[in-house]
């Protein structure tokens, strides 16, 4: 297939487009910026954040995890705001009119839907987890601190730390790397066969090694006898560190592609419950982005014809897709969580649909 170029029109779409694109972007970004700093500028004065934390560790921070999130609903706005006024002005009509055909037509749009592509596969991958993590500790600083850092461990941690023995954490401090209680349970055939016990318990970062002072072992026989032997001095080293004690969903969200996959398969040889989970972070990151040209595509179908209600009624159509793939989107995401479904196949479901959607319009639109 011969590459079409970019001719005067296709400029000019090009232009309205990404134009319109950008300037809804950036008038969110205003408009959420002013209110999420008066829901908490109380907190700054009070936690005395400088200004330059505010605007480069916070919002600047805030700011990709925002395009990321709205880039596909305001490219499905923008796309239909342009486009309706495109025909509602007969300028439709009159590029089809001249010989061109609708599928030529989509070409600029593809162009740009594109562009807005690249970017958010870039934030998703590469920017936003870096940003995010800086974002989460300014707040844990400066915004209701004590409520947000209780929220970045669990009370009672579990975590699988290969097959067969797992790692139980009571009271994890995250300031001073020490559990009140500290468990590691041995498991054959389904059966607990050896607990070591130990309160309190000391994670060294530089040496990756737990200490307690004194510690308890308890060995479980087959016929059902209990055997405790006490020791002092433990200074063990097992396949777990504090990076593994986060509340996962946090965690997962704070680390670049490459650092996820390398986190997953970690995860995976530890043989953990909670690989659905992680499956779905590593595909949405996919997925979201790519939905854009699906977005693009309803889009143009919808709001290229010149119908009774004009702009309102193509945005009123556009918007009522848009919120129903956001919601399915969630829904498919519990399920694969829930092990309903396979996470892969959950996360894409809705691009699948909605491509089926897409499709369709795209038919009917030239009639």
């Amino acid at each position: 297939m011969k590459f079409p170029g970019l001719k005067i029109l296709d400029r000019y779409i090009v232009r309205k487009f990404l134009g319109t694109w950008v300037f809804s972007i950036a008038m969110f970004i205003v408009i959420l910026v002013v209110f999420d700093y008066v829901e908490k500028v109380d907190d700054f004065i009070t936690n005395k954040a400088a200004f330059g934390d505010i605007v480069f560790d916070y919002y600047l921070n805030f700011i990709p995890s925002f395009i990321n999130q709205f880039s596909g609903l305001l490219t499905f706005i923008g796309v239909i705001f342009f486009t309706s006024k495109l025909a509602y002005n007969t300028e439709i009509v009159a590029m089809l009119s001249s010989g061109e055909s609708f599928r030529r037509l989509m070409w600029p749009y593809f162009v740009s839907a594109a562009a807005i592509f690249t970017l958010a596969l870039v934030l998703n991958l590469w920017v936003i987890p870096p940003s995010s993590a800086k974002r989460l500790n300014f707040e844990s600083q400066y915004v209701t601190s004590s409520i947000l850092k209780s929220q970045q461990f669990d009370d009672d941690i579990f975590r699988q730390i290969e097959p067969g023995t797992f790692v139980y954490l009571r009271n994890w401090s995250g300031e001073r790397n020490e559990a009140s209680f500290f468990a590691i349970e041995q498991y054959e055939n389904n059966r607990l066969v050896e607990v070591l016990e130990a309160e309190p318990i000391l994670y060294t970062e530089d040496t990756d090694r737990w200490t307690s002072r004194r510690y308890t072992v308890r060995r479980f026989a087959d016929d059902g006898t209990e055997t405790f032997e006490q020791k002092n001095g433990l200074d063990t080293l097992i396949n777990l560190n504090t990076a593994d004690l986060g509340r996962v969903d946090i965690l997962i969200k704070t680390l670049k592609i490459g650092e996820l996959n390398r986190f997953i398969r970690q995860q995976k040889e530890k043989g953990s419950d909670m690989m659905a989970l992680f499956e779905v972070e590593r595909q949405s990151r996919f997925s979201y982005p790519a939905a854009i040209f699906i977005l693009t595509l309803i889009g143009v179908s919808l709001s290229s014809r010149k119908v009774r209600g004009g702009t309102g009624l193509h945005i009123g159509m556009g918007i009522t897709l848009c919120f129903a793939y956001i919601l399915f989107s969630r829904f498919a995401e519990e399920f694969a969580k829930g092990g309903i479904l396979p996470a892969a196949l959950s996360v894409w479901l809705p691009n699948i649909l909605f491509a089926g959607i897409a499709v369709w319009l795209y038919i009917k639109a030239p009639k």
